[in-house]
Parts: C-alpha cells; structure tokens; sequence
C-alpha cells in the first residue's frame, strides 16, 4: 500500500466512527466530567458572589456605624463658599469637634453623668484648592463669640446670644449628643467661611481609632500622676483611655492652661497623621481603623455613607505632613475667658476666606470670573481708578499707598478722607471690578475683598493690620509690608504639623 505522499510504507490508519477516541464520554467517566465542570464553575460564581457579598457587607457595616445629624439645624444664611483655582477645584473647610458627651458608654472613659454635650475640642480644618496644604485653626473652648439662631430639639429657633463661650453652642438645646449644627453656625458667623462638613468625634470612638493604628508617639512635657493621667516625661507611645486622658488632662500637665492643652492636641493630630501615612493604607491597617473611626464620628449628611466618607478622605491624599499648619485663634485673656484679639483674629479669616496661606500668597492662581468675563491671567487694568482711605489713626499711610500703587504702574490712583478704627484693610468694588478688586487683593495681603453696589471703581480703606505691616521692620530693618511676613498675632501662635513633638507644648 502507498502512503499519501507517494511511497511505500504501512498506511496510516484513519479514526473511524467506532474509534474509542472520538466517541463521546459515556457512564462514569462522562459524569463525572460534568461534575466537575458544575463544580468549577459554582465554585467561581462562589468566589465571585462571596467577594461582592462581603463589600456590600463592610460598606453596609461601616454606614451603619456612622452617625449623621439633621441638616435642618443649618443656618438658611450662609457665607458664599470660597474661590475656585484655574483648574476649577475649591477649597474645602472641615470643623472637627471633639465631643465631651459622656451619652452611649463614653462615661466608662470620662466618667461623670450623660447631662449635656459640650465640645471640648474644635478645629476648623481648611483645605486649600489645590487639595495640597491645609491650616488647622483651633478655637479656644472659652473664647468669647456670638452665637447666632439654632435649632432647638422642639423645632423652635433660639434667639441670638452676644459674648457667650464658644463651647456653649455646642450644648445649645441640652441634647445627650449636643447641637453640631449650632456650631457650624457659629463657626460661620465668627469667620465668614462656608462649612463644608462639621465632624464630631466621641470619647470612645476617639481611644479606639488610636489603638486601631497601634498606638501614638507623644512627648510629655512633666511627670504626670493624677486628674485620670499617669505618665512619665519625655517620649513615649499612648493609645486608648491613655490616649484620650493625654489630649484632655489640663491641670498637672504642662502650663495647666486650656491653650497649652490645645497646643498638646495639635501636636497629637500631627503625630497620629504621620503614624497614618508612615503606614500607609493596607487592609489589616485600613479596615480596624475605617471601623473604629466610623464608629467614633457623628457627621454631616454630605458625609453620611462609607462612600462619601472614603471618597473625601480619598481627595486629601495629596496633603503630606510638611504642608499642614496648626494655628491657635489669636487671643488674649479676658478674666477667666479667652477673648479673640483683633486685627490679627480678623486677618487669619480674612485670609482663609480668600483662600491664601498664612503669609498672604497664594497656592495657585485662583481664579476671579466677573461679570465681563475677564480672566486673572489676564494683565492688570493698570488705568483703573482707585481711591485710598485712612482707615486708622497712623498718620501718612495713604501716601505711603499711593505712593507704591504708583510705582506697580498705577495711574489713576487718588486719596480721600476715610473714617477710623478698621481693624482689618478693605477693597470695596463696584460693578464690573471684581477682578481689579482680586488683584489689588494681592498687593494687601488679608485684604477683606467685598462688592460694594455704590461704587463704580475701587475703594482701599486702609486697616490696622496694613499699619503694622508698614511700620515693623523686617529682618534689614526695612519695613514690613508683605507677602511673605505672617502677622505677629498669627505667627506666635502658629505650629507646623512637621514640629519635633517635644517643641512648644505650651503657649508660654
């Protein structure tokens, strides 16, 4: 027989219908195979249905440890929010309040009846809108503030309350929990910053996200043996009940003083960020800690599922250690309280407001739409009109900023008579200036920037905070005048987050 290709050999045998290796599985064997294709592909869907089955579980599990108060309490008045960057991105102002509520099992830690809430610690947390740095203000406890209409549990509103403690608000209505949204209101009305999301954080919730990351390393400035506190000076690492006596101990530690106690506080926020991102956010870290922290906090609506929250804490993962600054209200003792010392309180908030750091410079070109659609990139209108007021007693300022418009290429600039006592430099614009306002802004750094319908140019009444920008030397012995010097009322009471833990534990 010939092969196929013409040769001699043995011929290739052809499979036939009866080849055993074409016929189909049959008996056993076939099933056996079809088992085992059931079993692989339930065991995929399994696999499948059990991971999803378990996020549904967590986020589900994480929102239902979330607290969330009623919006209703928000003030219908509210300050704007603030200027959007060239990329369209604005900034976001947090107020974080620590909960002395002893409501829900936190007298295990604190001791003490449920009573009423008071807020025993409150920062107000600005973002700037590159999502890159961030100040921390903490407003003393016994500060004197207004405190505007807030919502009381029976649905009524409150009357406005003149020179109260800042705390107080928190414990307007008498609540177990507290009042977070009369908070934000005062908050808002003190500084003129839109509240994007107010965060209460409670005692237990507190010891549990400290034990969650494994403890946090502090300095203590003293011995301490008493009033719910025992530790030794010098470095050392707290977590827990340890942990939370440490940030809320006052008496026998450090100068005893509640402003030494909110200076201990801001350098434990800096050493527990760091402990966070030294970390970083793995899953035996993240998920204790998203469940402790979850557990611990009573939030905003607008932070009220596991979603909204990781997505917020998700856009801050830009900001590193070295790019926050806490800052302590600047203040002066008024008795047994805590006054707010003008200008530099008003300057602080002036800056926020106009998203700029503490030194008056920007972090990126915030961008000023107007009414004619004019860009802030867009070279100045240097034929603008402008008049300059002295709106202090200090002899010769609006000649000395005439003087230095002029020479910024200025044409129309001329002077006026101005009342007195404006603690704070104001730009009043009319319609169509927004931008020429925005930018004059920038040569009067903290300048409180305001539309002024009356107007049909640009008002300068020069502040007080721009006298002692003008006449306190700098380090030549020139005069101050800036960006780049921090008011002194700011400066002194200002702590990078990046601060070796032992330095300025207190105010003193």
């Amino acid at each position: 027989m010939t092969d196929p290709e013409g040769g001699l050999g043995p011929q290739r045998s052809r499979p036939t219908a009866e080849d055993p290796t074409l016929r189909p599985e049959s008996g056993p064997a076939r099933t056996r195979h079809r088992r085992l294709v059931r079993i692989a592909a339930a065991t995929a869907a399994g696999l499948v249905l059990l991971t999803a089955g378990a996020g549904v579980w967590l986020y589900q599990h994480l929102t239902g440890n979330l607290s969330t108060f009623d919006s209703a309490g928000v003030a219908a008045s509210r300050p704007p929010a603030g200027p959007s960057d060239a990329s369209g991105s604005a900034p976001v102002n947090v107020l974080l309040l620590g909960s002395d509520s002893r409501a829900h099992g936190n007298d295990e830690l604190a001791g003490g009846d449920v009573g009423t809430g008071n807020s025993d610690t409150a920062i107000l947390l600005h973002v700037y809108a590159d999502h890159r740095h961030a100040v921390g203000v903490s407003i003393p406890r016994d500060s004197l503030v207004d405190i505007p209409p807030c919502l009381l549990p029976n649905g009524r509103w409150t009357a406005p309350q003149h020179n109260q403690m800042f705390n107080s608000a928190f414990s307007v209505g008498s609540a177990p929990n507290g009042n977070p949204a009369c908070s934000q209101n005062t908050v808002e009305t003190l500084t003129g910053l839109r509240i994007d999301h107010t965060v209460v954080v409670d005692f237990k919730g507190f010891a549990a996200m400290t034990s969650a990351v494994g403890g946090v390393p502090v300095c203590v400035p003293n011995d301490v043996d008493g009033f719910g506190i025992r530790l030794k000076k010098g470095r050392q690492t707290v977590s827990g009940q340890q942990a939370l006596a440490f940030v809320r101990a006052r008496h026998g530690i450090g100068d005893g003083s509640d402003i030494g106690r909110m200076r201990r506080q801001q350098a434990f926020l800096s050493a527990l960020i760091q402990k966070i991102q030294a970390q970083g956010f793995d899953l035996t870290t993240l998920l204790p800690l998203a469940d402790a922290a979850t557990k611990a906090l009573t939030v905003d609506q607008g932070l009220g599922t596991a979603l909204k929250l990781a997505s917020f804490v998700q856009s801050l993962h830009g900001v590193t250690l070295a790019d926050i600054t806490f800052v302590t209200a600047p203040w002066r003792y008024a008795g047994d309280r805590v006054a707010l010392l003008h200008p530099d309180a008003d300057t602080l908030w002036t800056l926020l407001r106009q998203d700029r750091t503490l030194d008056g410079r920007s972090t990126g070109q915030v961008a000023a739409p107007t009414s004619t659609g004019a860009s802030p990139t867009q070279p100045a209108d240097l034929t603008v009109p402008i008049t300059v007021q002295n709106g202090t007693h200090t002899p010769g300022l609006t000649l000395k900023a005439v003087r230095d418009l002029q020479a910024k290429g200025y044409q129309q600039v001329t002077e006026e008579d101005g009342g007195i006592d404006h603690a704070v430099t104001g730009i009043g614009y009319g319609p169509g200036h927004q931008a020429d306002a925005e930018r004059l802004a920038r040569l009067f750094p903290g300048a409180d920037v305001r539309a002024d319908s009356e107007s049909t140019t640009v008002t300068i009444t020069l502040g007080t905070d721009y006298a002692t920008a003008v006449t306190t030397p700098g380090p030549s012995g020139t005069p101050g005048a800036s960006p780049g010097a921090v008011p002194g009322g700011i400066a002194q009471n200002a702590r990078p987050a990046d601060t070796d833990a032992c330095s300025g534990l207190s105010y003193g």
